[in-house]
């Protein structure tokens, strides 16, 4: 059996000010395409700032946005390579 290294790029960018952070997730897969995803995150008035908490926050929600976007993907592939519908490709 043959086993193949394929390795993905993923880029995360932030943007934050006292109250909100907005992140961006890229993948650059292979085969070329990019997949984006956007998380956002909020901070309570209340709570204390803690930038790297919402930058968790926001980064797990754009990485989210990623996976749904690859699991997308895939059953898109699946589908024109088999010529039927599939059944959906769950998390």
């Amino acid at each position: 059996m043959m086993h193949t290294t394929v390795g993905w790029h993923v880029e995360m960018e932030f943007e934050e000010d006292d109250q909100h952070t907005r992140a961006v997730a890229l993948v650059r897969l292979p085969d070329g395409t990019e997949i984006r995803g956007h998380g956002r995150a909020s901070r309570h008035r209340t709570d204390s700032n803690q930038p790297r908490v919402g930058e968790e926050i926001a980064g797990a929600r754009a990485l989210n946005e990623v996976a749904m976007n690859l699991l997308s993907k895939a059953h898109g592939e699946i589908d024109a390579m088999s010529g039927r519908t599939s059944h959906p490709i769950n998390v």
